[in-house]
C-alpha cells in the first residue's frame, strides 16, 4: 500500500474564495501588495509543491518496493551462496564457518523440555533478594 497522498484544505479553500473573488473584480486590489493577482500566483505556488510532494511520495513508494525486492533478492542469494559453500566444502567445515555458517559439529543440541533456567535452580540474585524480603 502506498504513502497516503496530501490535500490540503487550504487550498481548496483558497481556490473557492479566488473564483469568488474574481467575480466581484478580475483586477482586485485591496492594498498593501493583497492583489487577486498574487493570491492566484500563491494559490498555483501551493498547487505545484502539492502535486510535486504527492510526486515524491509515489517515487519514495516505487524506490521501497524495489529496494524490498532487492533485499529479498539478496536474502535468497546469500542463503544460496552458503549452501554452495556447504556443499563444495562441508557442513562440519572451517570455510563453512568463515563463510557464516555454524559448522554441524559445534551446534549446541537442544532437548525438548529443558529450559534455561530450571526453577529449583534460581540464580544467586534472584535469592539474596528473596532471602532479604
Amino acid at each position: 500500500m502506498g504513502r497516503q497522498k496530501r490535500s490540503s484544505k487550504v487550498l481548496e479553500r483558497a481556490v473557492r474564495r479566488a473564483a469568488s473573488m474574481n467575480s466581484i473584480d478580475p483586477n482586485l486590489d485591496v492594498g498593501n501588495g493583497l492583489t487577486l493577482s498574487a493570491f492566484s500566483t500563491l494559490i498555483e505556488t501551493m498547487r505545484t509543491r502539492e502535486n510535486a510532494y504527492n510526486s515524491a511520495l509515489s517515487n519514495l513508494d516505487k524506490l521501497y518496493h524495489e529496494m524490498l525486492q532487492t533485499e529479498r533478492e539478496l536474502a535468497d542469494m546469500a542463503e544460496h551462496m552458503l549452501m554452495g559453500v556447504a556443499t563444495r566444502y562441508g557442513k562440519s567445515s572451517v570455510e563453512y564457518g568463515m563463510a557464516g555458517g555454524v559448522p554441524k559439529n559445534q551446534r549446541s543440541k537442544k532437548r525438548r523440555g529443558d529450559s534455561p533456567t530450571p526453577s529449583s535452580q534460581q540464580p544467586s540474585f534472584i535469592a539474596d533478594v528473596e532471602g532479604k524480603i
